[in-house]
């Protein structure tokens, strides 16, 4: 009842740039927290960054300076603005959204965490 879709990702040389969109859709009130996390095959699943709904972020130091996060919560959206990208950067990237509020189909309202289905990134040397 709740979904998020991420957009953005693709191919890019060392050095480069992309952006990084999620949207959430639903009979959505509210999301507390908005984030980034990042995968590599057989590896854990790691957080890149968050951001609250009043603006407060925090970054994994590997992507401090260089990535920016951001959200428009009039459009439910989050982005992540990725700079200076090097190819550890490379990765599954999935959006996150915590503590959503929203009715659901029987219009009671309800809280729940949920994910997008990633966009993958890829970054050559």
């Amino acid at each position: 009842q709740v979904q998020l879709v991420e957009s953005g990702g693709g191919l890019v040389q060392a050095g480069g740039s992309l952006r990084l969109s999620c949207a959430a859709s639903g009979r959505i009130v509210s999301i507390n927290v908005m984030g980034w996390n990042r995968q590599v095959p057989g590896k854990q699943r790691e957080l890149v960054a968050t951001i609250t709904s009043g603006g407060s972020t925090n970054y994994a130091d590997s992507v401090k300076g260089r990535f920016t996060i951001s959200r428009d919560n009039a459009k439910n959206t989050v982005y992540l603005q990725m700079n200076s990208l090097k190819p550890e950067d490379t990765a599954v990237y999935y959006c996150n959204g915590e503590n959503v509020l929203y009715y659901s189909r029987d219009g009671y309202s309800r809280r729940g965490d949920y994910w997008g289905q990633g966009t993958q990134v890829t970054v050559s040397s």
